[in-house]
């Protein structure tokens, strides 16, 4: 009877000590996979924002030139600037790209990823991430000539003219950093994934 006693006894407090850690394990990967679909999301509307922002930065200015007698109507577009352009299409792709990763991973949210889909999307977050990283530094390098000019080799700044398009792609060139740093923070988070895994 003590001897049965005592099996029992250890068998309960055996599963009295496993349910906890199961349970604390699962809500562990619920956290991590709703911080991963939280910066999913913010990366999605950063990417689309910038794009919107800067498409619809058109700016039109009537300036008077010294040498001509008649006013000139000059127009500041997104499309005038390869790097602009380059902006806009590096963060319409990561838009793209966000959709189609949350429509698959939103389903199955309660699932468990295997290392393998964790792996992959290291590998295609790591190159989002140097792609709108570098359509960002970019946009921010012409941005900056456009804002202070370079009296080196006699470019003129543009932003005391064209102001409101000067707010707009600062505006973009911001969103599409924060989405950078969205990617930096799901490839930290999916390496860190899949290290715990392999222990």
């Amino acid at each position: 009877m003590n001897g049965g006693n005592k099996k029992f006894g250890d068998e309960g407090a055996t599963n009295s000590s496993e349910k906890p850690g199961s349970i604390q394990e699962g809500a562990a990967n619920v956290n991590f996979f709703s911080v991963d679909l939280g910066l999913r999301l913010l990366a999605l509307a950063s990417t689309t924002a910038s794009v919107i922002v800067m498409v619809t930065g058109k700016e039109t200015k009537t300036i008077q030139m010294p040498l001509l007698l008649i006013p000139l109507t000059v127009v500041a577009k997104f499309n005038y600037s390869p790097a602009f352009v380059y902006l806009v299409v590096a963060n319409s792709l990561a838009s793209l790209y966000n959709i189609i990763v949350l429509s698959i991973l939103a389903p199955s949210m309660k699932k468990k990823a295997c290392v393998h889909t964790l792996f992959r999307l290291v590998v295609l977050d790591t190159l989002m991430a140097g792609i709108v990283a570098s359509a960002t530094g970019a946009s921010t390098a012409v941005a900056y000539v456009g804002l202070k000019g370079n009296s080196h080799v006699q470019w003129n700044k543009i932003c005391n003219v064209f102001n409101g398009f000067c707010h707009h792609v600062g505006a973009s060139s911001f969103l599409s950093l924060l989405a950078s740093i969205c990617f930096v923070l799901l490839i930290m988070i999916s390496t860190y994934s899949i290290y715990r895994r392999s222990r």
